[in-house]
């Protein structure tokens, strides 16, 4: 009975995001100019098809982890650390699948917390820790376009940035160190879990492509439900300014307190516009000597502090809301950039002040 009704709440739930995404489609191509019928293949359908398919992916691929055992395999790697969190072997695993796919370690989390493998709170904190991992996916594409460009500035900045990932997760560790109960019995139990006696572990698992059968339409079909509406939304919204005029405020209100006018085009295009066009910009005007290395590096800091957590909103937040609930996916993201903001803002000081 309860599977028949998650099947009809899930087609109500696509049923609703289907008619929400058809209001603000057609309120875009009504009122917004740029939102047009020529347009949508390409700036709407295709993108959204394309993170629709690595969502997928991403959710195959964790239940693979899970169903074949490797998540006491993967958490290994990291135990020591995650032992010393109150976080386990179960976020573990999905803190070294976040150096491959951020989606399949969400969704790995989210079905451990479902499980009652883990808990709310350690849910968020290691989604939080998960940001470490995530620093390296693009790092090797990005260091490589970027030191050319800018030379110190550009080496001072990667420096600044991991700095403040490394800060960051290691104020997320002793938080959980200290605030986080370790959890003693049943499934949670670390110690039992070393002993290859958890529950979670020591029951039979379903062969692979039963469980994948069993599970992955249900989930993918409200991941669909939430993503298609969300996505739709940001589209409408960026195509209508609504992000650039965020940014721009943002900017000139940092310029105006903050840097020297002439960093303006280094702030506006470092994120907000086009990563290579910032640092492009950054570099020529260190070349001409109008702004020193210092100043630059504050205003690619400063870039990056206003766009990405837009960016992320953009980017990130239709998946989230989809792989979580809508409430869930919604603070994660907003916590996590904040966290991520802070630090910034921490090691930006104190350069600023010591350097």
């Amino acid at each position: 009975m309860s599977k028949v009704r998650k099947k009809q709440n899930n087609g109500l739930a696509l049923l609703i995001g289907l008619l929400i995404t058809g209001v603000v489609l057609g309120a875009g191509l009504a009122w917004v100019d740029g939102v047009t019928v020529a347009k949508l293949p390409k700036r709407l359908f295709w993108p959204l098809s394309r993170m629709l398919g690595f969502v997928c992916i991403g959710l195959v691929a964790a239940q693979a982890i899970d169903d074949t055992g490797w998540t006491r395999k993967l958490g290994a790697l990291a135990a020591p650390v995650f032992r010393f969190a109150n976080l386990g072997h179960r976020c573990s695993a999905a803190f070294t699948a976040a150096f491959f796919s951020g989606v399949s370690a969400n969704a790995m989390l989210l079905d451990f917390y479902k499980e009652k493998q883990i808990t709310r709170c350690q849910l968020f904190l290691t989604n939080f820790i998960n940001q470490f991992p995530a620093y390296f996916l693009h790092l090797p594409m990005t260091f490589f376009i970027v030191v050319p460009l800018t030379r110190t500035a550009g080496l001072l900045y990667f420096l600044l940035t991991f700095l403040a990932t490394c800060v960051r997760t290691f104020l997320f560790v002793v938080f959980g160190h200290f605030f986080v109960r370790p959890q003693s019995s049943g499934a949670f139990a670390d110690s039992l879990v070393q002993a290859g006696e958890t529950q979670g572990i020591s029951k039979k698992k379903k062969p692979l492509m039963h469980a994948l059968k069993e599970k992955l339409p249900a989930r993918f079909i409200r991941v669909v439900a939430f993503v298609i509406p969300v996505y739709t939304v940001v589209y409408v919204l960026t195509v209508a300014g609504a992000f650039d005029a965020v940014e721009n405020f943002m900017t000139r209100f940092a310029v105006q307190n903050f840097v020297p006018a002439q960093s303006l085009s280094v702030v506006v295009l470092s994120f907000a516009s086009e990563f290579t066009a910032g640092f492009a910009a950054a570099g020529a005007l260190m070349d001409a000597g109008t702004i020193t290395v210092k100043q630059t590096v504050i205003a690619l800091l400063l870039g990056n502090i206003i766009a990405f957590p837009l960016r992320a909103i953009r980017h990130q937040l239709p998946h989230y809301m989809g792989i979580f609930s809508p409430g869930m996916g919604l603070s994660m993201l907003l916590m996590g950039q904040g966290f991520r903001v802070a630090s910034i803002v921490f090691v930006g000081l104190v350069y600023w002040f010591v350097g």
